[in-house]
């Protein structure tokens, strides 16, 4: 028999629980919530002993089995597989779980699985962006499900139009732009791989909506000031909040930027920071003087001694593994609905970064480098919000020369005198 944080475990699981109870507190646990785990545990053993299971039957039916009966006897807590992923994480590399039989995949899915090995090893991409051009070509895909075969040898231009006619309608500009991107790329990916004769990208149309037709949104000063003060920086929280902020803000970082930056990635002799960016290319920038405070703040007194890797963002609660970038973009909202800003999400501070930089002089060429844009035109979005620059691009509002020499207070188009040498009748 043996005791574990006050619970008793007496079957199968008996050899693996004070391994399990150490793996906790080493991954940051505090001894009252691996207290709570072992006691999750000690059922899940109990529940075994009686239904004569085994940890080399403890597979998915199984789990589900148990998981059903516990929340049939009223349990509150603990009544998802989630619950069990501590267990079953240190569990797996012991080797003494049954194998997961192989699962045999349809034909769309052998397909994309394919398709998805070419965009990671060869094109380089992500595995977010990976995920999503799947997902936007599987419908596609099941369409020419015939039988146990994906039939695309004999694809025709028309049908690939029929397709993107029939799916894009109703969407929002940037999933139809989604479903287009990806179903060219799947379709070049065939013809490579010689699955088509003939590339037919090109007869995939193009979904109306003008990159550059937006404005982008960034806070004033005053809105930067409230959410970074809505951190308090006498916690080891609210250190690490101000230090991805202001990262954010400063130097214009993505979401995922930040959540995959490493403790290796900052060059503190040099002040330069190396950050992996779209499709894993890696580029250094320069460390601000008061970014390189905030985080070496943060490394000091906040930084869990307990984290996992070497990731400088860590989670506040145990297991404390690196933040993901929904964590990232979270700590921005939180912080926004603190400051009574509403809603805010991280890519507004890459705005802000942007927009701070034109204001402060800086040519749209520096503001694209430093924002990392592949393309001029990915820039050229932020030339709008330099209203000072546009006002000398502004042309005299009609008549307004002629009513101003006769003293007229409006022109004849009937505007008010004086929106003239403003400009603000072109730029508003």
């Amino acid at each position: 028999m043996v005791k574990v944080l006050r619970s008793f475990v007496r079957g199968p699981l008996e050899p693996f629980v004070a391994g399990f109870a150490e793996e906790l507190v080493r991954q940051g646990y505090s001894r009252s919530s691996a207290a709570q785990q072992v006691c999750f545990v000690a059922h899940l053993d109990r529940w075994m002993s009686g239904a004569g299971v085994g940890l080399g039957d403890l597979d998915g039916v199984v789990i589900g089995r148990y998981l059903t009966e516990r929340r049939a006897a009223g349990y509150v807590e603990y009544r998802s597989v989630k619950a069990l992923r501590p267990l079953l994480d240190h569990l797996v590399p012991l080797g003494v779980l049954p194998v997961p039989s192989e699962v045999r995949l349809g034909p769309v899915e052998e397909v994309l699985g394919r398709y998805r090995g070419y965009l990671l090893a060869e094109r380089g991409l992500t595995v977010r962006t990976v995920r999503g051009y799947v997902d936007a070509v599987r419908p596609f895909l099941a369409s020419r499900l015939q039988g146990d075969v994906v039939d695309v040898a004999g694809l025709t231009a028309a049908e690939v139009n029929r397709f993107v006619l029939t799916a894009c309608p109703g969407r929002a500009v940037g999933s139809a732009k989604l479903i287009v991107c990806a179903l060219r790329s799947l379709l070049g990916w065939l013809h490579v791989t010689g699955q088509v004769r003939r590339s037919l990208a090109i007869a995939v149309p193009s979904v109306a909506g003008s990159r550059l037709s937006g404005l982008p949104k960034s806070l004033e000063p005053g809105q930067l000031r409230l959410l970074l003060a809505s951190c308090d920086r006498r916690t080891a929280t609210g250190r690490r909040d101000y230090a991805i902020i202001v990262l954010l803000a400063r130097l214009g970082l993505r979401a995922g930027e930040v959540a995959g930056l490493g403790l290796d990635d900052i060059d503190w002799r040099h002040g330069e920071i190396t950050v992996l960016g779209k499709g894993n290319r890696a580029e250094r920038l320069p460390l601000p003087a008061d970014v390189g405070a905030a985080i070496a703040a943060y490394l000091r007194r906040g930084r869990p001694a307990t984290a996992d890797g070497r990731s400088v963002f860590i989670r506040v609660h145990a297991p404390h593994r690196r933040l993901t970038t929904g964590g990232v973009t979270m700590i921005v909202f939180d912080a926004a609905q603190r400051a009574g800003l509403g809603k805010i999400h991280a890519h507004r501070l890459r705005h802000t970064a942007a927009t701070v930089m034109l204001r402060a002089g800086s040519p749209l060429t520096e503001v694209g480098q430093v924002l990392r844009h592949r393309s001029p035109l990915t820039t050229a979005i932020y030339a709008k919000v330099d209203v000072g620059a546009l006002r000398v691009l502004a042309r005299p509002w009609p008549g307004a020369a002629s009513t101003s020499t006769a003293g007229s207070g409006h022109s004849r188009c009937g505007s008010p005198a004086g929106w003239a040498s403003t400009g603000e009748a072109s730029t508003g």
